[in-house]
């Protein structure tokens, strides 16, 4: 009997060790770390891309269209309200860059290695044994019945 509950006391705890270690095999695999280290790039080019719109397209933008504060002046007003849509275009803008840039990464980089890997999948895998076999079968089987005679 004291066996058997020593036993049942150290099951919660094997759970506890074997669920930290699940944890540890699964927060410290590489793919976790790469896509940690990829969210913090990415809200870092957000960041440069934010500041390309806001502080040189935009104004470069404001000189076609003048105002005293460039777009950030543009407002329709609607009811004695206004409704800012130069800020808005400001973040269409933005994110038409991030997805430019996202699309040519993604799909023409990427996918140029993506076709190369498809290129090596592609080659036909070597026979096996069994399989030449009944290859070798197939073609006599064939050339017999080309022959006419036997």
């Amino acid at each position: 009997m004291d066996a058997l509950h020593k036993a049942k006391s150290l099951l919660p705890a094997q759970k506890t060790l074997s669920l930290l270690d699940e944890f540890k095999q699964f927060a410290f695999k590489g793919n976790v770390i790469d896509l940690a280290i990829g969210v913090i790039i990415g809200a870092a080019f957000g960041k440069i891309v934010d500041s390309l719109v806001k502080h040189i397209i935009m104004p470069l933008i404001g000189i076609l269209l003048p105002s005293e504060q460039g777009y950030l002046e543009w407002k329709l007003a609607v009811s004695g309200k206004e409704i800012p849509y130069g800020l808005f275009l400001g973040e269409v803008i933005n994110f038409l860059i991030i997805a430019a840039v996202l699309f040519l990464f993604i799909v023409k980089f990427l996918g140029w290695l993506t076709k190369a890997k498809k290129m090596e999948a592609a080659a036909p895998p070597s026979l096996t044994k069994d399989q030449e076999l009944l290859c070798e079968i197939r073609d006599l089987l064939a050339s017999q019945r080309g022959g006419g005679s036997s």
